[in-house]
């Protein structure tokens, strides 16, 4: 996981060209730390966080409720991704990819799984862009099992689901957690590989929409729709992200979880953009279950 956040990094201070990263170093009271890394004021990037932690200890509470377990220590590692564009053309992205597991107290009972994904919220959808994700991550899923692209698109579909207003943060992704040896009938080491696989997709999926829109003209009209669409995403990441809700419970660092939040981001009363315009456009395509592979 480490070595992920620092390939990530260094290949995002090349593409960006501009800015580097802030790193800071925190440790957790109840056990662990992690290596929180922000980019600012890029000429890509906006903000950005390329975020890594491997913390330990007393499952809390909440966790253990959540979990439907008892009394139990835990052990839980990840890298977590979140990009704020500076031109309206570049989407935003993310990506989690985590590793979890626990142990009951006085028992040698114990269980593991793997979970994360990636995930495209353009602030203009265009098809042929959610068609080129999908794609790509068919791809990474088929290599390990081909039942998994399907599983975890509608995973995805139905997660990053702002249910107060009826709409996808975005085009989707994959989502997936929780897989280990019982659920998913395949040794560690295959889905270590695919885990892998996942995180390593990252940077070329990401230079791809950053290299075909950073340099494409914007008007203000464009900068404020941006700042609209990037209040949906801090509404999504504070009211439903469980894992915003899992860091805080865990007494995790806050600026490392609230990392996600866009740098500037607004919300007007009863927002609706002009019938036919483009902004108008990419809300019908925020829905769930789209073909989007269909558009590529």
């Amino acid at each position: 996981m480490k070595s992920l956040q620092g390939s990530i990094c260094n290949s995002l201070i090349s593409l960006d060209g501009k800015s580097s990263f802030r790193e800071d170093q925190w440790e957790r009271a109840g056990g662990g730390g992690g290596r929180s890394r922000v980019i600012t004021n890029g000429d890509l990037i906006e903000k950005g966080g390329v975020n890594f932690s491997a913390v330990h200890g007393d499952l809390p509470e909440k966790i253990q409720q959540a979990l439907k377990m008892g009394k139990s220590t835990f052990y839980a590692t990840g890298v977590s991704i979140v990009l704020h564009p500076q031109n309206p053309w570049v989407p935003i992205i993310h990506m989690n990819v985590r590793y979890f597991e626990t142990k009951a107290k006085n028992s040698d009972e114990g269980t593991y799984w793997f979970g994360g994904g990636i995930d495209l919220t353009p602030h203009y959808v265009d098809p042929a862009d959610g068609g080129y994700l999908h794609q790509q991550l068919k791809m990474v899923c088929d290599q390990t099992d081909s039942s998994y692209y399907p599983r975890f698109k509608k995973w995805a579909d139905d997660y990053f689901y702002i249910r107060h207003r009826k709409e996808t943060r975005g085009v989707g992704g994959i989502f997936y957690d929780q897989l280990n040896e019982q659920k998913e009938k395949k040794s560690f080491d295959e889905l270590w590989q695919f885990h892998q696989s996942v995180g390593e997709r990252f940077v070329p999926i990401y230079e791809h929409f950053a290299n075909k829109y950073r340099s494409k003209p914007y008007t203000d009209e464009h900068k404020n729709w941006q700042m609209v669409r990037r209040g949906r995403y801090v509404e999504f990441n504070l009211v439903w992200d469980k894992g915003t809700k899992f860091g805080l419970d865990t007494d995790g660092r806050t600026e490392s979880i609230l990392m996600s939040m866009p740098p500037q981001a607004q919300w007007h009363y009863d927002h609706q953009p002009a019938a036919g315009s483009a902004e108008a456009e990419t809300l019908k395509w925020l829905q769930k279950d789209i073909n989007w592979i269909a558009h590529a």
